[in-house]
């Protein structure tokens, strides 16, 4: 069955009586309680803001419907509201095992809100009926939709094309080789953005929310074996501390991953260290991995320098390679070199 990716479209205005005020969603499933969490938190963001309107959309998470949102703002002259502007929003709702898919493709769904903005301001203008917005609202889930399996086929024909031209691996008896990567690390220092970048999987990913553990993998070929490298995103939240235990076992390397602009992210790599040689019994020469500084394309936000870096890698006997998950540097060259260091160790 395919996996159905949009969970819902609210249409929500601001109304000078109401306040933010839901006018058209889809599913109808949706309570009122929904509808009214989702449009105050949409649009009462903006309050802080000094009146500015995001021209690009915008994610935002809704923690407590285990969804998060894209988010289309919308304002235009109106003589007849206060301020003589109107303000809305268009929402459309996801699963957290999707955010991948939205962040990277943000630039291309911009496309289909963008060209709906001027309709939304002509029925807002003529004080169009609620059917006439779900009917705006469907014709934009059919062309998200549309614009999302055309993506997700220009991925996987991109993958196979660029992983192995010549002869497509869908056999897993032809995998040589086969190792465990655990990327761990603070919340927010990238983890999910690097393995993104390198893997190129967005929509074939799987994800378990509550143990917060994402999974994905890369065929490729090191000299003349074929290697199966599984990546392990590893939730950094306390809340998933007492299970991160169990996706250790079986790890063949660490990539233990710090924020280049933050320097608690640092701070907290020796803990990290700490974590995972307990599934060694304390054996760190058995340790096989790298130390990797992410974001170092923020040069002006920059605190850990080089030289901090090396010298902790340095103590836990580990490499230290700086990345950036957002302009590809280093990223291929970290993934590489660990799966060769481990395939050589095969030998």
């Amino acid at each position: 069955m395919k996996r159905q990716i949009i969970q819902g479209i609210v249409y929500i205005e601001m109304s000078d009586e109401m306040g933010p005020n839901p006018v058209a969603w889809k599913p109808n499933t949706f309570t009122q309680m929904d509808l009214i969490h989702i449009s105050i938190k949409a649009l009462t963001i903006l309050s802080g803001e000094e009146g500015l309107i995001p021209e690009s959309l915008v994610i935002l998470p809704f923690p407590s419907k285990n969804l998060k949102g894209i988010v289309k703002y919308i304002k235009w002259d109106d003589p007849s509201r206060r301020g003589s502007i109107g303000l809305s929003a268009l929402v459309l709702l996801f699963q957290e095992i999707d955010d991948v898919i939205f962040y990277k493709y943000i630039n291309d769904l911009s496309i289909p809100f963008n060209n709906l903005t001027p309709e939304i301001i002509n029925l807002e203008k003529s004080k169009a009926s609620r059917e006439d917005f779900v009917k705006l609202i469907e014709h934009l889930e059919f062309n998200i939709s549309a614009l999302l399996e055309e993506l997700k086929l220009q991925e996987m024909a991109q993958q196979e094309s660029e992983a192995f031209p010549e002869q497509q691996y869908k056999d897993r008896s032809l995998i040589d080789y086969q190792f465990k990567i655990i990327i761990i690390g603070d919340p927010s220092v990238g983890k999910t953005s690097l393995i993104l970048r390198y893997t190129n999987n967005a929509f074939r990913r799987s994800y378990v929310p509550t143990l917060g553990v994402h999974v994905t993998d890369k065929i490729f070929k090191v000299e003349d074996a074929i290697i199966q490298l599984t990546l392990w995103d590893i939730g950094g939240q306390v809340k998933f501390e007492t299970m991160r235990q169990q996706f250790y076992r079986g790890f063949d390397a660490v990539f233990l991953v710090f924020d280049l602009t933050r320097i608690e992210t640092f701070n907290s790599i020796p803990k990290w260290y700490s974590d995972v040689l307990a599934q060694l019994k304390n054996r760190s020469d058995m340790l096989t991995g790298f130390v990797i500084g992410n974001k170092n394309d923020l040069v002006e936000q920059r605190i850990i320098t080089t030289d901090m870096a090396n010298n902790l890698a340095s103590q836990l006997n580990l490499g230290f390679i700086e990345t950036s998950a957002l302009q590809g540097e280093n990223v291929d060259y970290a993934f590489s070199t660990i799966a060769t260091l481990l395939y050589k160790s095969r030998l």
